[in-house]
């Protein structure tokens, strides 16, 4: 597995070739913390939208039993009136296995909200959702990928 190290440069250039994938508009932007946020804000700028939710999520994992099965836990999110009846952009910097941004988007449709997903990078051979993927991404890989941010 390469390393890639990304500028602030090549950051702005996979968020605009992913802003104009985007199925806009949207009534708010949730962004996934903690690689999520600053993606989401520049996607939020670029697209002058002023509404833009948090989704912080824990997975415990126990460190004798590597199962991917443990329930996630919800430390911060949007309230239900916030996402019903509304379309909801999320945003995560890298979906690796999916589990938090589809624990995010099952949550958003349970309160009645329609969400679409948007990550930097999709990591499409480790996801453990074969039959689900990101509705936009900037880039498909297998590297290990380290942002400006980190």
């Amino acid at each position: 597995m390469k390393h890639i190290y990304l500028s602030w440069y090549d950051t702005e250039e996979l968020i605009s070739k992913l802003v104009f994938k985007l199925n806009t508009p949207y009534d708010a932007i949730l962004v996934v913390t903690r690689g999520g946020i600053i993606p989401g804000g520049m996607i939020a700028e670029a697209l002058r939208m002023k509404e833009v939710l948090t989704a912080s999520v824990l997975f415990t994992e126990d460190p004798h039993n590597q199962t991917l099965l443990s329930w996630p836990r919800f430390l911060q999110f949007p309230s239900d009136p916030l996402l019903t009846g509304r379309k909801i952009l999320v945003v995560d910097n890298l979906w690796y296995r999916g589990r938090t941004i589809m624990a995010v988007k099952g949550r958003i449709e349970t309160a009645g909200g329609y969400p679409e997903m948007a990550v930097l990078h999709w990591k499409k051979e480790s996801s453990i959702f074969p039959d689900q993927e990101p509705d936009f991404y900037g880039e498909i890989t297998d590297d290990f990928i380290h942002y400006p941010w980190q």
